[in-house]
């Protein structure tokens, strides 16, 4: 038999999913089995589960037809367990290294019925916070029933802490209730009704805690399910049982605090809902109030408890807003005695910035202008990516919004005829920013623009991510230009909608940015040249660019290294031409970061070799190549729509990945040939190698992967949904 059965429900966590399975799968002991229940999810995580359970027997997955909440989703679970313990653990958190071994190690030593593990719980800013009760548990008999040692009334009451003996589960025929805080039920009841449970000193659980999408972040009345679980706990108490008195006092104890909890979170509890919230505080303090009373807590939480057994809700709001403003004091305090002197600015500068600021908000202030539409896209550098073909596309099917672009002043020159524009830091760019409803940008917009209500905001991005990107980015310092992740968020807040390429970038960017957008899965708009593009289109770029039919064209992109400067792979174009042979052209970009300076190597350029770093559109430089060589960059994303060669160069693989960060190991799934030397480099191309049978396959499985979705009409799809409110 299995010693241990995970029940794992699944809704909405595609961002988090692989973490808690490989933090299974991969631990050191195996004798373990996974059950997925996948609860119509809506997003993704089917087909993680179905990927993982292809290569991994030990994972069932359980698809139900229709949502039944993560309860249900459990009971289902458990149904089909076959482990002589269970352990519930959540989808979005995920499991220590080698945790399951030392839960085995001390049931096998115990014998327990339950064995109650240590967490951590994990914010999204990194900040690691140890549970409350956990530097109590070697205060803790090795083995207890509850009477003995009722301070494990005080442990978190989740189930994902407990390993459970699948016996005493089958002896209590509990079933978790749909909804939320079905969990209190059956952590009390699970608890009273054995006599063996053991703790773990060791933290085994890390607890996620989402920056959005959780219970715990969401408002609404969902939280009044608070009332009959707690509920259930005393209208089954068993009052025969040894000890039961002083059980009762205590879980009576802690049911207030776990009220208290949910009504200070403004978070959980709107304004409108909090009177009657506290009035069913009241009213179950009053109904399950222990004969002879109960520990009362001290100093301010006793206040709180002596006010809900009042009624006084109004005073009780007046108590916690007292609390809030000693704290902001003490805040403004802080921030006080740590500012530094300033380093001083010119006068001019200084009023010429409080002139431009006033004016924004004074704009602000002004009617929104229900036609406009602001794009921009790499910090202001021009008429590019996304923002230009979702442009383009709405003043074909939306011609009544009126488009305009924001150029930096030394970029003016790039803005294609007939395209409106403004300059970044001219009045007008403020009162566009203003006043505009739609605001698309494959970037973030500057820290001081303002959301304004009703406004519409469209982040497109610019790649799909090879590299970690936003909160990712905190495991990897030594790669981490701007370390201001709050600041991140705070913009990151700003989206209505983000834009992805495929199912994988949707994945990471919810990871990477857990914020309250909705993902417009469409491809990405600036690709839809790629997918529709002629023959004729070609000659004709090819043409414009001086490349004659017969060249042999290899486009070379190298991405930028934030956490090494001035760092370029090496390479040397003329011998790289030789390789190509008589007919080979080289075409050198380099990263848009550099686009005040040139392409690496173009000191010593050859004569069939030229320099495009300034060449407007990427896009048309990707139709005219036959074949792509870069590194990490996110270009051969893009051009494996085309289904032409690509080479992956990498000679610094090793330090990048461990450096920077990435998602995936692009060596082991790439999208063709990869080397990693400039020697190996040359013999791909005087071998043939860089289009043979094996770089092939590679390249095929990379489009399946990354380039479903470019079909030519991403551009459309993107602005039937902003502009036109067309579903679907």
């Amino acid at each position: 038999m299995t010693l241990i059965s995970f029940v794992v429900p699944v809704y909405g966590v595609q961002g988090y999913l692989r973490e808690c399975l490989d933090s299974i799968l991969n631990q050191s002991f195996t004798d373990l089995e996974v059950i997925a229940i996948d609860d119509c999810s809506p997003d993704s995580s089917g087909e993680i589960l179905a990927e993982y359970a292809a290569h991994d027997a030990r994972l069932r997955v359980i698809t139900l037809d229709q949502n039944e909440g993560q309860g249900p989703a459990r009971n289902r679970g458990v149904a089909e367990a076959t482990g002589r313990y269970v352990w519930f653990l959540d989808s979005d958190d995920w499991l220590a290294d080698g945790a399951v071994r030392a839960v085995a190690d001390r049931l096998r030593e115990t014998d327990a019925e339950v064995l109650i593990v240590d967490h951590a719980r994990v914010y999204w800013d990194n900040l690691v916070d140890p549970s409350v009760i956990g530097p109590r548990f070697h205060e803790a008999p090795t083995v207890f029933a509850l009477r003995d040692w009722p301070t494990a009334i005080d442990i978190l009451h989740v189930p994902w802490n407990k390993v459970i003996r699948r016996d005493l589960l089958d002896r209590l025929n509990f079933k978790f209730r749909s909804g939320w805080y079905e969990d209190v039920p059956f952590t009390y009841g699970l608890l009273m009704a054995t006599e063996r449970i053991t703790l773990l000193d060791r933290i085994c659980v890390y607890y996620r805690q989402r920056r959005a999408g959780a219970a715990t972040r969401t408002a609404g009345d969902g939280h009044f399910a608070i009332f009959p679980n707690w509920a259930q706990v005393f209208d089954t108490f068993d009052d025969s049982r040894p000890g039961a008195e002083q059980l009762r006092k205590l879980l009576f104890r802690r049911m207030i605090w776990h009220f208290l909890i949910v009504r200070g979170n403004d978070e959980r509890m709107p304004p409108e809902l909090r009177g009657r919230f506290f009035a069913e505080m009241t009213r179950h303090y009053r109904r399950y109030l222990p004969p002879g009373g109960y520990p009362v807590p001290g100093g301010s939480e006793g206040l709180k408890h002596r006010l809900v057994a009042d009624g006084r809700n109004g005073m009780f709001q007046a108590l916690r807003l007292g609390f809030r403003v000693a704290e902001t004091g003490r805040k403004v305090a802080r921030a006080v005695a740590g500012r530094g002197i300033r380093t001083a600015r010119s006068t001019v500068r200084l009023a010429r910035e409080a002139v431009f600021r006033s004016y924004y908000r004074l704009q602000l202030r002004l009617p929104m202008d229900q036609s406009l539409a602001v794009y921009a896209a790499y910090w202001y550098r021009g008429y590019a990516c996304n923002p230009a073909a979702i442009y383009d596309k709405a003043r074909e099917l939306s011609p009544g919004v009126r488009g305009v672009f924001v150029v930096r002043r030394d970029r003016v020159g790039t803005i294609p005829p007939g395209v409106d524009h403004v300059v970044a830091g001219s009045l007008r760019y403020y009162r566009t920013l203003a006043r505009a409803k739609w605001l698309i940008n494959n970037v973030n917009w500057p820290n001081n623009v303002v959301k304004r209500p009703g406004s519409v905001h469209v982040m497109t991005h610019h790649g799909t991510p090879l590299k970690v990107m936003g909160l990712d980015q905190q495991a990897y310092p030594g790669g981490v230009q701007d370390d201001d992740f709050a600041g991140q968020m705070r913009r990151a807040d700003r989206w209505d909608y983000s834009i992805t390429a495929n199912t994988f970038t949707t994945q990471m960017w919810e990871r990477a940015y857990p914020c309250r957008y909705e993902t417009l899965e469409t491809g990405y708009p600036r690709n839809d040249q790629l997918a529709t593009a002629t023959a004729e289109d070609v000659a004709r770029i090819r043409a414009k660019l001086g490349l004659a039919p017969e060249d042999r064209v290899v486009l070379y992109a190298p991405t930028h290294r934030e956490h090494h400067p001035g760092y370029h792979p090496p390479f040397e174009p003329t011998e790289l031409l030789d390789a190509i042979g008589p007919n080979g052209r080289l075409l050198m970009r380099s990263h848009y970061f550099h686009d005040r300076a040139h392409a690496p190597g173009t000191a010593r350029l050859a004569d069939r070799a030229r320099d495009v770093s300034a060449y407007p559109s990427v896009e048309e430089l990707y139709l005219a190549a036959d074949v792509l060589v870069t590194d990490y960059s996110s270009v051969m994303f893009d051009y494996a729509i085309l289904d032409r060669p690509i080479v992956v160069y990498a000679p610094d693989w090793q330090a990048y990945r461990l450096v920077r960060g990435v998602y995936f190991d692009v060596t082991t799934e790439p999208p063709g040939a990869v080397v990693t030397t400039f020697p190996d480099l040359l013999d791909l191309f005087r071998t043939g190698a860089v289009d043979n049978d094996a770089a092939a396959k590679a390249r095929a499985q990379f489009r399946r992967k990354f380039c479903a979705l470019a079909d030519g009409r991403s551009a459309e799809r993107v602005v039937r949904k902003v502009f036109l409110g067309e579903s679907g």
